[in-house]
């Protein structure tokens, strides 16, 4: 039994849908489908979620409410006759949108996750129209209906126990379950949506669920690349990939597959299979428990940017009982969660995602830090990325790091930190934004470039 997920390109056109309805044809184990919103058709083209973005906006200000409507209602109309699909369908989605764009808007927050929730719930409630218009027996399935349960406002949303324990009645089924992804509901009824990536949060949770054999996760590209292929030329496929080493690629860059979308089918060793709804057989990428083929000591290497660094110093710091923990508090009070935070002995550096700032934030924790904890100097620096090497082998292989430090100087950029998870299956450089892309190339030739023989 497969669950499989269909990302925005996947489902951005009634031509994908036609590509999804075969892969699901073609395998009658694939008894679950999650879907996104449409996404783009072309590189100039918006997704359905940010069409949706800009009519809640429009919403909340009481303006062109028709107009942004109308641009929605044009995808999902225009999805539906390249389908040959009746048109009441078109009218279910219109009313239900504005049912949506109706409802009490006090909340802003859940206003606009309503709204941008019907991406997906609309578009699954299509697709599952079309597959039965060609005899597929298949049923849209609401998360309300089927109780996938989340925690309550302001925390971020994660299913609850009892989620796993709803969903898993869907498993009776004796139709293909065509199920919307990235959200869920409260215990009190209100709707809210996953972090970035929410359909495949949405897609694991079920695959844990309903305890399934394989949880496919369907894309636009034929596998998962050891780097950036925008930034090096025809990059190394990797053919599979451990949970602990996608978790990593994932945090620092992977578009791929979402990091925390691992957590429900890692507990349950369920393996993951990413694939290609454009090339279906092609094997793509698979994630699981343990690498048979371990001939390489590095699988990826990923960058990410966005980071800000709070550097603190004080004189024998390192003999301060507490000082970590007081230092670390403050930033839990001003909300802000920490990423890593390298050490000497009379200075800390805390890296922290810089969305998370604000200018008052960082004023503000600067003056705290000198008061509470009588720090000599305390700054922030900002536009910095995270390069990170990731490999289940690093931990057998001696001097890589330093093969990663060396790289990283021949292309004359500074090193601003390196961190060595307690894995060791990741090794993580603070660079300069500036110098991203040409540390990325650097280091792929230095672990993946085919030696040349004299």
């Amino acid at each position: 039994m497969k669950v499989s997920k269909f990302g925005g390109t996947s489902v951005a056109s009634a031509e994908q849908i036609k590509k999804v309805a075969a892969i699901v044809q073609s395998d009658r184990t694939r008894k679950f489908v999650v879907v996104s919103a449409p996404g783009k058709r072309f590189d100039s083209d918006k997704k359905v979620t940010d069409l949706l973005i800009e009519l809640a906006s429009a919403a909340l200000n009481h303006e062109e409410v028709e107009t942004k409507l109308q641009f929605v209602l044009d995808r999902y109309k225009e999805i539906a006759v390249g389908l040959d699909l009746e048109q009441t369908i078109c009218e279910v989605i219109e009313e239900d949108l504005r049912l949506r764009i109706s409802s009490d808007s006090s909340d802003v927050e859940y206003f606009v996750d309503n709204i941008k929730a019907s991406g997906e719930d609309n578009n699954a409630k299509l697709i599952s129209t079309y597959f039965t218009s060609i005899g597929l027996r298949a049923q849209y399935v609401s998360p309300k209906t089927a109780g996938l349960v989340v925690n309550d406002f302001p925390e971020r949303a994660i299913a609850l126990p009892e989620a796993y324990e709803n969903l898993s009645e869907l498993k009776n089924s004796n139709e293909i379950v065509v199920f919307p992804g990235f959200f869920g509901f409260t215990k009190d009824g209100l709707l809210r949506t996953f972090d970035r990536g929410g359909s495949d949060i949405t897609g694991s949770i079920l695959a844990a669920s309903v305890h399934a054999d394989l949880y496919e996760n369907f894309t636009d590209v034929d596998s998962v690349f050891c780097a950036n292929p925008r930034v090096v030329n025809d990059p190394v496929e990797i053919e599979e990939i451990t949970y602990r080493e996608m978790r990593e690629l994932s945090y620092a860059g992977f578009s791929v597959f979402h990091d925390e979308a691992l957590m429900p089918v890692y507990k349950l060793g369920i393996p993951v299979c990413i694939k290609n709804t454009n090339n279906p057989s092609a094997p793509g990428t698979k994630i699981v428990a343990e690498r048979k083929g371990k001939h390489r000591p590095i699988t990826g290497i990923s960058a990410d940017s966005g980071f800000s660094i709070l550097y603190v110093s004080k004189y024998l710091m390192n003999r301060e009982i507490g000082f970590g923990r007081k230092l670390l508090q403050i930033l839990e009070e001003e909300h802000i969660s920490y990423e890593h935070t390298p050490s000497g002995l009379d200075d800390i550096s805390v890296i922290i995602r810089s969305h998370q700032l604000t200018a008052d934030k960082e004023i503000r924790i600067m003056k705290r830090v000198k008061e509470e904890l009588h720090a000599e100097e305390v700054h922030f620096r900002h536009e910095f990325s995270m390069i990170v090497v990731v490999g289940e082998g690093m931990n057998n292989n001696t001097g890589l790091a330093a093969r990663a430090a060396t790289a990283i100087s021949r292309t004359g950029s500074n090193i601003e930190m390196i961190n060595q998870g307690s894995s060791e299956v990741s090794l993580a450089f603070g660079v300069h934004r500036s110098n991203e892309n040409k540390i990325l190339q650097e280091l792929y030739n230095e672990f993946f470039a085919p030696v040349s023989v004299g």
